[in-house]
């Protein structure tokens, strides 16, 4: 990702509901080298058009995966595993162990798509969510 697709990147996330809605600062600190947490942000293009995004924060030896979307348009076409994918080489590459999450329970498409990737639960954070109040469901992946 880079700071021209963040116009993009948010026109996708803000016509999903499910996705976080990050504000734009948000995002341009993912892409920033010397922030803290440190970042790796991946976007998958189609036709040269983005189409979808993952942002992880590196918490060696662990990754949490911030949030994973695809455009409506342009979902159940493996984009989002390709991302995914692209996302585990990336962090083998810098010698993390893992990758970590937290998702809701409701969202049965996204537990589903983990399970798919090899993640497994680890946990639930009683009430984490807000609007409306949710647990979350807390995953892993070995690297």
């Amino acid at each position: 990702m880079i700071p021209a697709d963040l116009d993009r990147v948010l026109a996708i996330a803000a016509n999903l509901p499910t996705a976080p809605h990050w504000p734009r600062s948000a995002y341009q600190a993912a892409l920033a080298p010397e922030a803290a947490p440190r970042r790796t942000a991946l976007v998958a293009e189609d036709a040269g058009f983005v189409e979808g995004f993952a942002v992880a924060s590196l918490l060696p030896p662990q990754a949490e995966l911030e949030l994973i979307a695809v455009a409506a348009a342009a979902q159940r076409r493996g984009m989002a595993s390709q991302l995914f994918l692209a996302l585990a080489v990336e962090l083998r590459a810098a010698q993390l162990a893992e990758i970590i999450l937290e998702v809701r329970p409701s969202n049965q498409p996204a537990l589903d798509f983990y399970r798919r990737m090899g993640l497994l639960v680890s946990g639930h954070r009683t009430r984490y969510y807000q609007n409306p109040e949710e647990d979350a469901i807390l995953m892993r992946l070995s690297l």
